[in-house]
């Protein structure tokens, strides 16, 4: 039993962590159950870290979500820029198609391609600031582009600060877009598999809320403090872990 709680901790620090950075939380999470042989990875143990996270986003913007007279077009903006990946995520899991893309090999290459198109993506200069300049067009680009996400490695996060600092919006705000369309993209994963869940039966044992409870807390801590980071340091540090891990991925799978 003691065993199963701090496996639940491991994976709970991964999804808390990788969600909200530009690392890729689905390729750390295949990665320390290949490494470790994990022996408690269940759907069910999936979607409570998921619901985690997704309740963590929620709760700390929740002054901006929950005026919806004041933000009602931050709201319409979520729900077009997340479209692309809701659609497109949902065929890829309904028909098994995201199975084909869980291997160390395309993780390798993905760690390290997204990783570099970062690197160009955050020198590029500011000139749009997020109230003002986040129109109807940018966000479906950036929706476009989060589809990526779909293979472990883009990192979702990843990918929409990649795109929204492309489109000039300086870290913050590129960090605040990833934030929000977070929401629906985890929302989504947590329907499909709470509806997979009760089809087959759900268990609220503890594991179930304890895995909740820490991906929460570690998830709002990463969100606050990612936050502050990007305040005062641009996106290197990053960026040198991607590639650090790429190559020690390629080591592997090419060895």
């Amino acid at each position: 039993m003691i065993s199963q709680y701090f496996e639940t901790l491991i994976l709970a620090l991964i999804q808390g962590l990788s969600e909200f950075i530009p690392v890729s939380s689905s390729a750390h999470l295949i990665l320390v159950s290949k490494i470790y042989n994990l022996n408690i990875g269940s759907l069910q143990l999936d979607i409570s870290l998921h619901l985690g996270s997704l309740i963590a986003i929620i709760f700390y913007f929740r002054k901006d979500l929950f005026n919806f007279t004041k933000n009602k077009n931050l709201a319409i903006l979520i729900i077009v820029g997340s479209a692309p990946l809701i659609i497109v995520g949902y065929i890829f899991y309904s028909t098994g198609l995201i199975d084909y893309f869980r291997n160390l090999k395309i993780i390798a290459w993905t760690t390290l391609l997204f990783g570099i198109l970062l690197y160009f993506s955050d020198r590029s200069k500011i000139k749009n600031k997020l109230d003002i300049k986040l129109s109807y067009k940018n966000i479906l680009i950036i929706g476009l582009l989060q589809v990526l996400a779909i293979i472990p490695g883009v990192s979702r996060s990843g990918i929409v600060i990649t795109a929204s600092r492309f489109l000039n919006f300086d870290r913050i705000d590129s960090s605040k877009i990833a934030f929000y369309l977070s929401i629906p993209a985890l929302g989504g994963a947590s329907f499909l598999g709470l509806k997979d869940i009760f089809e087959t039966g759900l268990v609220l044992n503890l594991i179930f809320i304890y895995s909740i409870i820490l991906s929460f807390i570690i998830s709002y801590l990463t969100i606050k403090y990612f936050l502050f980071y990007v305040k005062k340091f641009n996106l290197n540090l990053f960026i040198y872990y991607r590639i650090l891990l790429a190559l020690i991925l390629f080591i592997i799978v090419y060895n």
